[in-house]
């Protein structure tokens, strides 16, 4: 019998979180309680939040369904390993659709997984090699858990840096925000010593190291930590404007497209604009375009053009078309 109560909710809360109806007898055998006691218990977790739907019976069931928030979850031991792979296998690699909010979840999961289970994350982790569609550097998840925990908690963040020549250097910063661009991290920070801000590729990062001293956020230049990227990488590389239309709705268009590109401008209910600064090879540009899967056509700049003419005939070449 569970005479501890919160012992018992927590007990009570991880059966009501399998998919299943739980007859009252049932819950009141495996906690060794009275249907009474269930009740109650029943009662408290509706109090906290969470959304219990019972049924009406001679032995009356309990359902955990959706509510209108997102309550804690209690996880055994297996869906804690399980979700902290999965998490740490997506921010090894900065891939579209797993950004800053994916790594503050594996951040939030590491700091109170015990150390059992670290390990176990660790081997398994050691032991596999995720497939990837993206062409980005790896990155150790423990350099981005160590980040976004100092991002979240205003921490000052201590690291070593290599910058694109090799030259390598020791950085004191407050960080900001972690972007993702769909093939790399980056992190948006003020430098100390530098006395300004500055962005820094996560793959050129090594030894992070929170320093425990807190600090006020200061108030970035553009508001947007993805703008100031965006921004900062176009002073160094060559930008140019590009216009493409896109023959599919606006909606379904900025799902696939990298966030800082900005949004499409729908024209009507099946088509859309799309007008942005970009930087790069262009025959990257037209490669990514190309792999959004809708069909599309490039008016500016013709540069682009003639590089996405050249890779269209060179695709239908490729697939025994005409020469």
């Amino acid at each position: 019998m569970t005479t501890d109560t919160p012992a018992r909710l927590l007990t009570l809360l991880s059966l009501l979180q399998t998919p299943r109806e739980w007859p009252g007898g049932e819950l009141a055998d495996r906690l060794g309680v009275s249907r009474r006691t269930v009740r109650r218990d029943i009662d408290r977790l509706r109090e906290l939040g969470y959304p219990v739907q019972a049924t009406l019976g001679a032995d009356g069931g309990y359902r955990l369904v959706a509510g209108k928030a997102m309550p804690p979850l209690v996880l055994d031991d297996e869906e804690a390993v399980a979700i902290a792979v999965g998490l740490r296998a997506g921010a090894g690699h900065a891939l579209e659709g797993v950004d800053e909010a994916s790594v503050r979840a594996l951040a939030k999961l590491e700091q109170v997984l015990p150390g059992r289970l670290r390990h176990r994350v660790s081997t398994l982790q050691a032991a596999t090699t995720p497939l990837t569609s993206g062409d980005g550097a790896t990155i150790a998840p423990e350099t981005l858990t160590v980040m976004a925990s100092t991002v979240a908690g205003h921490e000052r963040l201590r690291f070593a840096y290599r910058a694109a020549d090799g030259t390598g250097s020791r950085r004191v910063t407050e960080p900001y925000r972690l972007v993702s661009t769909g093939r790399r991290w980056y992190l948006v920070a003020y430098d100390l010593d530098r006395a300004d801000w500055r962005t820094f590729r996560v793959d050129r990062v090594s030894d992070p190291l929170a320093t425990g001293a807190r600090f006020t956020p200061r108030e970035l230049p553009t508001g947007s930590a993805a703008e100031f990227l965006r921004r900062s990488m176009y002073r160094v590389r060559e930008s140019y404007e590009m216009v493409v239309t896109f023959a599919a709705p606006a909606g379904a268009v900025a799902a696939r497209l990298p966030g800082w590109l900005g949004p499409p401008e729908p024209l009507d209910e099946g088509s859309c604009r799309l007008r942005a600064t970009v930087s790069g090879p262009k025959e990257w540009t037209a490669v990514r375009l190309a792999t959004l899967g809708y069909e599309f056509t490039v008016q500016e700049p013709a540069e682009l053009v003639e590089v996405v003419r050249e890779l269209g005939a060179r695709m239908s070449r490729a697939a025994g078309g005409p020469k």
